[in-house]
């Protein structure tokens, strides 16, 4: 099986922004590791929160460090919020994050590899046609394109966050993947976000 970085994605490998950061490994030589791991079972696969999409952790293989830390009273005044948007076409929304000094940052244990199926991407660029279709489109012998990469300290998954839930019930014309809100799911998201913040 094969696996190719979205356009989406390729914002992973841009110092400039706010997430997971890989700055070290060109995205060629990324992708390449992660179907060599991919087909030698060398990770865990898990299923994600819709079965167009899969989660795949491997070790970190990479320089980055984590994406998210515990809330505690040593880092609690580099918390920050605002409001932000991935991408321009969609609605800003309230989020909260450390603003950490990079050199107190520790390095991640493993990278969550967030994976979309080949026809979830072509039915979300069908359903909103102010993206574009190169953010989506994948190579005719390709099932799986990677949408994110999550730096973590585990190999479990984290969950997301509460306002990616509503922007996903929101719907593929607001940036989400039509997925209703799973209330067990929301309040097991609440409680990890209310103890842990993203780190940027």
């Amino acid at each position: 099986m094969k696996i190719e970085l979205t356009k989406f994605a390729e914002r992973h490998f841009n110092k400039s922004f706010n997430g997971t950061k890989i700055l070290d490994v060109s995205m060629d030589r990324f992708v390449e590791v992660i179907n060599e791991k991919f087909n030698l079972s060398e990770g865990k696969l898990n299923y994600g929160y819709a079965d167009f999409c899969k989660l795949f952790f491997v070790e970190n293989f990479t320089e980055t460090k984590t994406g998210t830390l515990p809330i505690t009273l040593e880092n609690f005044n580099y918390l920050r919020t605002g409001y932000s948007s991935r991408r321009k076409e969609e609605l800003a929304v309230l989020t909260r994050w450390f603003e950490i000094p990079y050199q107190f940052i520790p390095k991640a244990k493993f990278l969550n590899i967030v994976l979309y199926t080949r026809e979830q991407l072509y039915n979300e660029w069908l359903k909103n046609p102010n993206k574009q279709k190169s953010e989506f489109e994948l190579s005719e012998d390709c099932e799986f394109g990677i949408v994110a990469i999550l730096a973590q300290m585990s190999d479990d998954e984290e969950p997301m966050t509460p306002i990616t839930m509503m922007r996903n019930a929101l719907g593929e014309s607001e940036g989400g993947s039509g997925v209703s809100i799973d209330r067990k799911s929301y309040e097991a998201s609440v409680k990890f976000w209310s103890e842990n913040a993203i780190v940027k």
